[in-house]
C-alpha cells in the first residue's frame, strides 16, 4: 500500500486511478481532488 500524501490514505498502487509522477517518482492519490492540489503544490508534500 502507498500512502497518499495529501490525506494520508492508503492507496492500492494496483488499483489507484489517480497518480502523479514527480523526479521520477511515482506517486498514489486517492481522488482527483487530493492529485490537484498535490499536482498544484508537490513541495507542500514533501516532494
Amino acid at each position: 500500500m502507498a500512502k497518499d500524501p495529501v490525506c494520508n490514505m492508503n492507496v492500492d498502487e494496483k488499483t489507484a486511478k489517480y497518480t502523479s509522477e514527480i523526479s521520477g517518482e511515482k506517486v498514489y492519490l486517492c481522488s482527483s481532488a487530493c492529485k490537484q492540489q498535490f499536482d498544484q503544490n508537490p513541495s507542500k508534500y514533501g516532494h
